[in-house]
C-alpha cells in the first residue's frame, strides 16, 4: 500500500477495531493510537521518500509477573506483553542495506554485505540489526534490505524491555518481508536473543524477547534452552476489573552489575555442589537435605537464593494454573508470595554494599501502606525484574486505580506510576 493511503486508512478510522483489540483500548484511545501511526507515515515519508509501498509492524514491552529470576536456572517464568509498543513504518529496498530511523536517536545503517560483529557496536541498536539479520541470512533467506522509521512508548528504562521490543521488531519485519512469515514467534524470539547476546554484547536470557513475540500472558519453561517451551494463558485482566500498574522507583542501576551477577553465581554454587549446572538440574528433596554441609560450603545466602528459586518456580507454574482457571483471588495471593520471597530470600530488593539507598523497599512498603486502607487482599504488588533499582509492579482494582496512581505519583514523584493492559498479542504486521 502506497503511504498517502495507508495514512488515509488509519484516520478514516478502517483499522480501528484491529487497534481496540490489540492495544485493549476504548474508541477515544483508538483516535489517539490511530493518529500515533499515521505521523509515522508522515515521519518516514519526510525521511525515505513519498511514493513508497509500506508495511506497518508493532511489537509490544512486556513485564514479568512471576517467577522472579528462576530463567536462568532453567526454570518457569509467567509473563506478559503490556500495551505499550515500538511501531514502525517500513518499505523494502534492494540496496541490501538497512537503514532504520528511530524517534530521538541517529539513524543506524547496516550493509548486509558485511554481517560480521563489529566491536564498536557494543550496546548499540546498529548490532542488533546486524545480529538478527545474519541470523536469518544464514538460515537461507533473501533478506535484501529495506528502510523503517520506528517510534517507541516502551521507555527505555522503564522495566518492559525496549530493547526485547526493537528486537521482535525487526525480526516480525525480516519475517514478513523475507521469509513469508515462515517463522514462529518463538523463533523470532530465539533470534533477537542470540543477537543481544553476540552483537549487542549482553548475556541476556530469552524470557524477555518471548513475552514480546508470543504476546497475551505466557507461560515458559525454560528446561530445555535450545527449545523452551511457550503456552499462552487466556485471561482477561480488563473483564475482573483489575489493572497492571508499574512504579518507577528512580534509582538508577549504575554500579549494580555486581548486584546482578551475584545471584545466578551463588544460584550455580549451589547446583555445583551437587555435580549440576543448575537447579533445574537438582531435585528440591536433595537440596533440602544438605542443608548443614551446604551451609559450610557455599554460605548462607546462596542458599536462601535456591530456596527462592524452588518456591518461586512453582509459584510461575501455579499462577499460570490460577489464571487459566480463573482463580484471579488465588493469582493475587500467590503474586504477593512471590514478593515476599525476592524480599526475604532472594534479597534483590537493595545493594547489601549500598544499604542507604532502598528505593524498591520505599516502593513496596508505600504500596503496602495503600493496600492497608482497603479491604484485605484487594491489592497483589512484587519487585517487578531484575530488582535492586528500576520498578516495581501492582494488579489495582480499577475502581481505586485513579486513586493509586495520585498517592503513588505524590510520593514517588508525577509520571511514575504507569496503568497498563495486557496485550493479547505479540509482534504483528498491523498493515
Amino acid at each position: 500500500m502506497k503511504l498517502s493511503e495507508a495514512k488515509k486508512e488509519f484516520l478514516l478510522g478502517n483499522f480501528n477495531e484491529k487497534i481496540k483489540h490489540i492495544y485493549v483500548c476504548d474508541s477515544d484511545t483508538c483516535e489517539t493510537v490511530a493518529q500515533r501511526y499515521a505521523d509515522a507515515v508522515d515521519c518516514f515519508a519526510s525521511l525515505y521518500g513519498e511514493n513508497r509501498d509500506v508495511h506497518i509492524f508493532s511489537a509490544p514491552g512486556r513485564t514479568e509477573i512471576g517467577g522472579n529470576h528462576t530463567d536462568h536456572q532453567h526454570g518457569h517464568v509467567l509473563a506478559a506483553a503490556v500495551n505499550l509498543d515500538v511501531i514502525a513504518v517500513v518499505s523494502r529496498n534492494d540496496d541490501y542495506i538497512i537503514r532504520i530511523k528511530s524517534q530521538g536517536y541517529p539513524e543506524d545503517i547496516v550493509d548486509l554485505t558485511d554481517l560480521s560483529v563489529h566491536q564498536e557496536e557494543e550496546n548499540c541498536s546498529g548490532a542488533i540489526i546486524r545480529g538478527i539479520a545474519n541470523r536469518f541470512i544464514e538460515m537461507g533467506y533473501p533478506v535484501s534490505g529495506f528502510d523503517a522509521y520506528t517510534t517507541s512508548q516502551v521507555l527505555s528504562g522503564s522495566g518492559l524491555s525496549s530493547s526485547a521490543a526493537f528486537e521482535v521488531l525487526v525480526g516480525t519485519v525480516i519475517n514478513a518481508l523475507f521469509c513469508d512469515g515462515k517463522e514462529s514467534a518463538m523463533k523470532i524470539a530465539q533470534i533477537g536473543q542470540y543477537a543481544e547476546n553476540v552483537y549487542f554484547g549482553k548475556p541476556s536470557g530469552l524470557m524477555d524477547q518471548a513475552a514480546s513475540s508470543i504476546g497475551g500472558f505466557v507461560s515458559m519453561d525454560f528446561e530445555n534452552q535450545d527449545a523452551p517451551k511457550a503456552q499462552q494463558v487466556n485471561f482477561d485482566l480488563n473483564s475482573c476489573g483489575y489493572v497492571l500498574c508499574i512504579m518507577d522507583t528512580h534509582a538508577g542501576h549504575e554500579n549494580l552489575t555486581p548486584d546482578y551477577a551475584a545471584i545466578p553465581e551463588e544460584m550455580h554454587q549451589v547446583a555445583a555442589y551437587f555435580g549440576k549446572r543448575v537447579l533445574r538440574e537438582v531435585p528440591e528433596v536433595a537440596f533440602y537435605s544438605k542443608i548443614p554441609e551446604l551451609r559450610k560450603k557455599v554460605g548462607d545466602r546462596p542458599i536462601l537464593r535456591a530456596m527462592h528459586f524452588y518456591a518461586d518456580d512453582k509459584r510461575a507454574q501455579e499462577e499460570a494454573f490460577a489464571l487459566r482457571h480463573g482463580n484471579f483471588e488465588k493469582f493475587k495471593e500467590l503474586v504477593r508470595d512471590s514478593g515476599h520471597s525476592s524480599f526475604m530470600f532472594l534479597q534483590n530488593i537493595y545493594s547489601a554494599e549500598h544499604f542507604d539507598e532502598q528505593a524498591v523497599s520505599i516502593a513496596l512498603g508505600l504500596i503496602e501502606h495503600f493496600a492497608s486502607e482497603l479491604p484485605k487482599d484487594a491489592l497483589a504488588w512484587r519487585v517487578h525484574g531484575g530488582g535492586f533499582a528500576g520498578t516495581v509492579q501492582a494488579f489495582v482494582p480499577q475502581k481505586y486505580a485513579a486513586d493509586f496512581v495520585k498517592s503513588m505519583d505524590g510520593w514517588l514523584g508525577e509520571g511514575s506510576c504507569h496503568l497498563l493492559r495486557i496485550r493479547p498479542v505479540g509482534g504483528i504486521q498491523m498493515l
